[in-house]
């Protein structure tokens, strides 16, 4: 997958409403000598809703109806293709009447969903959750070999991703970022005023692990206008601006530690067994055992193929750039790696950042050449907010670590429920305790811990 410049991607953004030599020329001056304000809104960030959208993704129309349909129609008859449960098992007939008239639809032309971001979004999100449903409704095969994606899905999935500059895969921003709608159209966005449009399992675990999500999400909105605001402050030496900077780590801290208390909420209502077994297994992605193939893709094409995972929210990554966290281990900090952080995957944060809207890498890439530790490594004042909004990052991990080791390290311990067939369901030889992105569950979330420790000054 080809990542885009920030200023390609932020030309694409305004080029929807606006698309001057004029506009452009100060973008790109912006981007090389900050001589204009710095907004969120150029890279799709919303001043009250942060990376979440203010308004859901409307419903495909006319011929791409047809993708629209089949994923409603696709929970009532699919289960997972390991579920060995009576309601699984009386449901297969149903679920490869699904499949095969998938297979038979004719490949639509993309083109004429135009170049909206918003329409290709949708796109990507129903034909990546179309997708996921194919794949994982598919009863296992004794012989492990390539599955095969079938071209009526794959290609307008192939081109729809290459528009909008990201995997053709699930992602965060399919489960979460896109996957709503307002209760009454007339109200703004709040939890309260949502409903979830696709529930793989159909289960309120899954629903939950959602709400959850767009709790913090929402709640995360506030940080960005404190990085904004550091970034357009005009001069640190005036003793005014330092204690605007001292005020905001200091309400950073707060916003930390309530984010903290939503991902501790999870323990309330994501049962882990449910999550685990019923919902999760929907979101993964290709392996090597069984990779995916993109029926009439390029041959020699590679893409990222990892899955949706919280590893892939925009909002952790800023304000790891806001700090600068070094989870590549590029910089030499104390205490120095242990040998577990060494095993951990050094690039999985940058990873994680390829499964993000490009607008909101971009985001990201220009909020790390911003970050506020240069600043307070000149200025003492603000050592102490600053290590303060380190250490609740730091706490946050350490609760992280503990959801982790709940939902993830102890499930895989554990057999599948009764109603889903018990111990006969799934591969019990598969090791099933990394994430949905692929990584050592316990390994990277220590090394994500670690590395913020190290942050301090």
């Amino acid at each position: 997958m080809n990542v885009s410049s920030p200023v390609h991607i932020v030309g694409r953004i305004i080029g929807s409403a606006t698309t001057d030599s004029t506009t452009l020329r100060a973008v790109r001056s912006q981007s090389i000598c900050n001589t204009r304000p710095f907004s969120g809104r150029l890279f799709d960030v919303n001043p009250t809703t942060g990376f979440f959208p203010a308004q859901p993704l409307a419903k495909l129309q006319g011929d791409f109806s047809l993708w629209e349909n089949a994923l409603e129609q696709a929970a009532p008859v699919l289960k997972l293709g390991e579920d060995k449960g009576p309601e699984a098992q009386a449901k297969l007939a149903a679920g490869e009447a699904w499949r095969q008239q998938l297979r038979s639809w004719p490949v639509l032309d993309v083109e004429r969903l135009g170049d909206k971001l918003y329409v290709l979004r949708r796109a990507h999100h129903v034909l990546t959750c179309l997708l996921h449903y194919y794949i994982h409704s598919l009863p296992p095969s004794p012989a492990k070999g390539p599955v095969i994606i079938p071209k009526s899905l794959s290609l307008p999935l192939l081109r729809v991703s290459h528009k909008i500059d990201m995997p053709p895969i699930l992602t965060f921003a399919d489960i979460v970022l896109w996957n709503w709608d307002l209760i009454n159209p007339e109200k703004p966005v709040s939890l309260d005023n949502m409903r979830f449009r696709t529930l793989f399992s159909g289960t309120e675990t899954e629903k939950n692990f959602y709400a959850l999500s767009v709790a913090a999400e929402l709640r995360g909105a506030e940080m960005l206008e404190i990085f904004e605001r550091f970034i357009n402050t005009p001069c640190l030496t005036e003793r005014s601006a330092v204690a605007a900077v001292a005020r905001d780590l200091e309400r950073l801290v707060t916003i930390i530690n309530e984010m903290a208390e939503i991902l501790q909420g999870a323990r309330k209502n994501i049962d882990p067994h449910s999550f685990y077994w019923a919902v999760r297994p929907w979101w993964n992605g290709s392996d090597a055992a069984a990779p995916w193939v993109f029926e009439g893709g390029p041959s020699n094409a590679s893409y990222d193929l990892g899955g949706a995972s919280a590893g892939q929210s925009s909002a952790m990554h800023a304000l790891d750039a806001f700090l600068d966290v070094d989870h590549g281990l590029r910089q030499t900090r104390q205490p120095l790696p242990s040998s577990e952080n060494k095993r951990a995957d050094t690039g999985f944060m940058e990873k994680m950042r390829r499964y993000m809207p490009a607008e909101h890498r971009a985001y990201l890439d220009q909020l790390g050449k911003h970050s506020v530790r240069e600043a307070v490594l000149r200025t003492p004042a603000l050592r102490g907010p600053y290590n303060a909004a380190v250490e609740a990052l730091k706490t946050f991990r350490d609760g992280h670590i503990r959801i982790g080791t709940l939902y993830i390290i102890s499930q895989a311990r554990s057999s599948p429920p009764a109603y889903m067939g018990g111990a006969a369901a799934f591969d019990q030889q598969q090791d099933r305790s990394k994430g949905t992105g692929g990584s050592s569950v316990g390994t990277q979330l220590k090394a994500g811990r670690d590395a913020t420790h190290r942050t301090m000054i």
